[in-house]
């Protein structure tokens, strides 16, 4: 069965339509045998979490069933649910995300409306940030504070000396992904989240991070869930067109320093719902899900026509790019329920690796001295 949704559609049927939603989106898959190396999933401890990649799987919602799965650099230990063998408790009910600052890492629990902080030495809690409406995504202002999306109402300030809500800043409802430009933040804004598409208000919100105010938003396409930065300093949108197919989605250009779209890309297909934007280190070359992986490079003068890596039957569901190798990581969230897995792919999209993860394995999070 082929799976055209965005990953941001099944979240929001998983929110409102629970039942609905699994019965839908599950189905039945063709083993898939590919001539590569497989490491199954371990049981055992690595010493330390701070050389390697976490895969956060989001488990089901309601279940209270989230892990973490990570796989270590040294060793090529694969080792799962670190969260419980560290800490010998469930990590909550849908982790959403994961950024790491310094020493620690910050664990985004969307359903359970908080946020684990743990020790990169041993994954160990150090503190639990509660406080929170449906946390979506944390990034860095600065040594002393994070912002992080909520899915409803505010986006939250996190003083990061003391981990800890310092303050909120008001929005119209749904905030997701982040970049920072200079001294501001720009925010995706979907808008109220009970509200049908036509009715919601998508842009881009431009946040004064020295006042933690928003001071101007720029409008955009419907549910503009993706946003990046390259190497030029242009922010680029990626806007599914509603989870209702309100309209056709598309990859927008804005220029920041006039706040302004300046370049419109329309995918031609409105059943064909792209997601999980994402940008290499160099800032040339972007990364998105749409039957695959597809590739762009930001001086492309139109969107690429066929994926660099075709999902074949797999559930494409999360995707990230290695900061220092550049090597792509998808995963495939199955039918929802099975534990997923995780391909790991060279840059020009030759099979390098596949993990056993957790289930729905939905995002990626790479330590600074990570070199897979």
């Amino acid at each position: 069965m082929k799976e055209t949704r965005s990953p941001l559609y099944n979240i929001l049927k998983l929110f409102s339509f629970l039942v609905i939603a699994f019965l839908i989106t599950s189905c039945s898959k063709s083993p898939i045998r590919e001539k590569t190396v497989v490491t199954p999933g371990d049981t055992t401890h690595v010493t330390t979490y701070e050389n390697g990649i976490f895969v956060v799987n989001e488990g089901n919602y309601n279940w209270g069933n989230a892990s973490v799965t990570f796989i270590d650099n040294k060793s090529n230990t694969l080792v799962q649910d670190i969260f419980r063998k560290s800490n010998s408790r469930g990590l909550g009910d849908v982790a959403e995300s994961m950024k790491i600052d310094y020493n620690l890492g910050y664990l985004l629990i969307n359903n359970s409306n908080r946020i684990e902080v743990v020790s990169l030495k041993d994954f160990k809690s150090v503190k639990t940030i509660m406080g929170l409406d449906s946390p979506r995504f944390l990034e860095i202002v600065d040594s002393t504070k994070a912002y992080v999306t909520n899915l409803q109402k505010d986006i939250s300030i996190i003083d990061l000396q003391n981990n800890a809500v310092s303050g909120t800043i008001k929005t119209n409802g749904w905030t997701e992904n982040m970049v920072r430009y200079d001294h501001f933040m720009l925010v995706t804004s979907i808008g109220t989240f009970s509200d049908p598409s036509s009715q919601r208000r998508a842009q881009v919100l431009v946040i004064d991070t020295r006042i933690d105010a928003i001071v101007d938003s720029i409008q955009t396409g419907k549910e503009p869930i993706g946003i990046v930065i390259d190497k030029k300093q242009k922010v680029w949108v990626l806007c599914t067109g509603g989870y209702d197919n309100f309209e056709a989605p598309s990859l927008l250009r804005i220029n920041p320093e006039l706040r302004m779209v300046e370049k419109t890309f329309t995918f031609s297909n409105p059943d064909e719902v792209p997601s999980r934007l994402c940008i290499n280190t160099a800032g040339d070359t972007m990364y998105f899900l749409r039957n695959g992986v597809c590739q762009m490079p930001v001086a492309s003068a139109a969107l690429p026509v066929l994926p660099l890596i075709s999902a074949e039957g797999r559930l494409f569901y999360g995707l990230a790019v290695h900061p220092n190798t550049g090597h792509i990581y998808v995963s495939d969230a199955k039918d929802y329920v099975q534990n997923g897995t995780v391909y790991q792919y060279n840059p020009t999209g030759t099979l390098v690796r596949q993990y056993v993860a957790g289930r729905i394995p939905g995002a990626f999070c790479f330590t600074k001295t990570s070199t897979k």
